[in-house]
């Protein structure tokens, strides 16, 4: 099985453009959306987004969380700021999102690695190495003061 997986920190708004949200937080996003660049009728993308991105291949999810909080840790108090006056201006909570995309049998995936980490011991296929993840107190306290949802989406190719 070959997986490709990322992790993302956004901020999303459908008024407030991305740049506000860099100039009010001082961090420069790894990516940014424009609300309505690809469409107008309806809106695609639905909203502006300003993110921090984790694309690095052999991470497991927690690893590549781990990337993300090593930037944004210490500035959670002030994302949790502006996210929560974002859900103001929204009229609804969903401002703030820790994303986790993972795509099964993905061309571009990591193969798994069928080599046994103790000598002797066989590896059986379906264990690979990217699977599974937790959520360490770290993390739960940055989702908290940061009042981000947390969305996990998988796919599978067919």
């Amino acid at each position: 099985m070959r997986v490709h997986q990322y992790v993302y920190f956004a901020l999303a708004s459908r008024q407030v453009p991305a740049a506000d949200i860099t100039a009010r937080l001082g961090i420069e996003p790894d990516e940014v959306r424009i609300r309505g660049s690809r469409r107008t009728q309806p809106s695609i993308p639905a909203s502006h987004t300003w993110r921090i991105v984790c694309r690095k291949p052999g991470l497991t999810v927690d690893e590549q969380i781990d990337q993300i909080l090593d930037r944004l840790h210490a500035h959670a108090d002030r994302i949790g700021e502006l996210a929560a006056e974002l859900d103001q201006i929204e009229g609804s909570p969903g401002s703030s999102t820790l994303q986790v995309v993972r795509v099964l049998e993905h061309p571009d995936g990591e193969d798994e690695d069928l080599t046994s980490p103790v000598e002797g011991l066989e590896k059986l296929p379906g264990q690979h190495q990217l699977l599974g993840w937790h959520l360490d107190a770290r993390a739960l306290d940055f989702l908290r003061r940061t009042h981000a949802e947390l969305d996990i989406d998988e796919y599978a190719y067919g």
